[in-house]
């Protein structure tokens, strides 16, 4: 039997989240040298090594992302046990994802309720495109994600958040503006701008457009929804962009957002968990404080007890299993 011990499999999922030995031994209380004479001695006893080293900097390999999710859940088990798996409460740290819309615009909903209610919990949040979000939690870099677009991936579980909808838009002064019926030969010879190509935005117009507008002229893509903004207020082109995000130039006069009923642009934005992640206290607090900030519930952890059904049923269940 290998005597690999609880404090390794802590040093060496730390080390995993922070990129470094150095870091993970300072947020662990441990000297560097100690830190790292746990890390090679559970390489040692794995018979193998578990990071490439790359510019001063440790990347998990193979190996490595295999072990990491048993690893990290053997030491949040651990952790629940010894204060009470009923009554564990969440510390530590969680890295989320969060594609542009959301964190450029619903940050304060996605995590507001929980570093209301969490104080003590460290967060880290990465803002990219749905495709890099997914491939962060395909490699345990992050812990949890909230995207625009759906995860075609079977390691991936969607749960349904909220709704959002695209808009076309233009600048006020743009032909198309003054215009109070539309029709998709209206935009023929049109020049657009909009988000590269992986955005979860793009593919959802893509897809919406292909058959009522046939190929588009597009002059630019940008990676954030307010560059597009500007450039089209700029009247470089028209856009396609989230309703939240046009709002403020809207409501100045600055922007229209064009009526397309032959377009279908409604979308469901999700929380993305990798289905080996083990949910303990603190992801489990956390997908609850977003699920209830959707609901509109007063308090952000309402009613634990209460309501069980559909996905935050599914996570108690997930995190007692």
């Amino acid at each position: 039997m290998i005597a690999i011990s609880p404090r390794q499999l802590e040093v060496f999922s730390t080390i995993a989240a922070a990129g470094s030995v150095r870091a993970a031994a300072a947020q662990l209380g441990l000297t560097q040298p100690a830190a790292s004479m746990a890390l090679a001695e559970l390489e040692r006893l794995l018979g193998t090594t578990l990071f490439d080293r790359h510019q001063r900097r440790l990347h998990l390999n193979e190996q490595g992302r295999a072990l990491l999710p048993r690893a990290r859940e053997i030491v949040e088990r651990l952790r629940e046990l010894g204060e009470g798996a009923a009554t564990a409460k969440p510390r530590g740290a969680l890295a989320i994802g969060a594609s542009n819309t959301i964190g450029n615009y619903l940050v304060g909903e996605l995590l507001g309720g929980f570093v209301a209610a969490h104080p003590a919990v460290r967060l880290s949040l990465r803002v990219a495109n749905t495709a890099e979000i997914i491939a962060g939690l395909l490699d345990f870099s992050l812990d949890v994600g909230c995207v625009e677009g759906p995860a075609a991936q079977a390691e991936i579980e969607s749960i349904p958040w909220r709704e959002d909808e695209l808009k076309i838009c233009a600048r006020a002064d743009h032909p198309l503006a003054r215009r109070k019926r539309l029709h998709a030969r209206d935009f023929a010879g049109e020049r657009w701008i909009l988000r590269e190509s992986g955005s979860a935005t793009r593919q959802l117009f893509e897809d919406a457009s292909r058959d009522a507008l046939g190929p588009l002229e597009v002059v630019l893509e940008l990676g954030q929804s307010e560059a597009i903004k500007q450039a089209v207020i700029a009247g470089l082109g028209i856009g396609c962009l989230p309703a939240v995000a046009i709002a403020d130039a809207v409501a100045a006069g600055k922007l229209v957002a064009l009526k397309v009923p032959f377009l279908d642009l409604r979308r469901k934005l999700a929380l993305v968990v990798h289905r080996e992640r083990y949910r303990g206290a603190t992801l489990a607090a956390f997908l609850h404080c977003a699920l209830a900030h959707r609901r509109g519930r007063s308090k952000p952890d309402a009613d634990r007890h209460g309501d069980r059904g559909g996905s935050e049923g599914k996570l108690d269940a997930d995190r007692r299993r």
